[in-house]
């Protein structure tokens, strides 16, 4: 740290990129690759991740413009800021690539998943789930005698949250989208 207390790296909010390409820290990085929506490119993409060793944590995919033919595939990934530069720069050379952005040093960005949990429970246990899920504005999308189902959006951070208070009153399954996001602003 500086005699200013300003610690080097970035943050989301800060206008300089000061992070330090040779660093070992492994940070986490929202990609969003707008490709041709044809058979195979999602597969090329992948490919390119799955060949050189590189994790995905979330893959979310979806067709953007139907005149133009146009998906959006959003990635959230780790490494090093050498890697994240590295990924980017090789998925920029895949042909049916037309664009790439790294939302996490590129500015300030909105990010939301989906996710749906099944919870069984009676009793005590299911009003403890039910509470809980109007804290956390859930949706009760189905009820049984024996369980629910709830839908819930927000940010990944908070979906684990939610996961977390649920497991011991009874999580039996959870599905979730993967992370959308966009940047902020024009």
């Amino acid at each position: 740290m500086s005699a200013l207390k300003i610690k080097k790296g970035t943050s989301r909010h800060s206008a300089y990129d000061l992070r330090d390409p040779n660093s070992d820290i492994i940070e986490s990085h929202t990609l969003t690759v707008l490709v041709d929506n044809e058979a195979g490119v999602l597969a090329r993409v992948i490919g390119l991740f799955s060949g050189r060793g590189y994790n995905i944590e979330s893959l979310t995919v979806a067709e953007v413009d139907h005149e133009g033919h146009l998906s959006r595939i959003t990635i959230v990934t780790t490494g090093t800021p050498a890697v994240i530069e590295q990924i980017k720069a090789q998925l920029g050379r895949i042909v049916p690539v037309h664009q790439v952005n790294d939302l996490t040093v590129e500015g300030p960005s909105v990010e939301r998943e989906l996710a749906l949990f099944k919870v069984e429970g009676t009793g005590d246990k299911r009003i403890e789930a039910l509470r809980l899920a109007e804290i956390f504005r859930a949706n009760v999308v189905d009820s049984t005698l024996q369980s629910f189902v709830f839908e819930m959006t927000g940010t990944s951070e908070k979906i684990d949250a939610f996961a977390d208070l649920m497991r011991p009153l009874g999580l039996l399954e959870t599905a979730r989208t993967g992370v959308a996001a966009l940047a902020r602003g024009t």
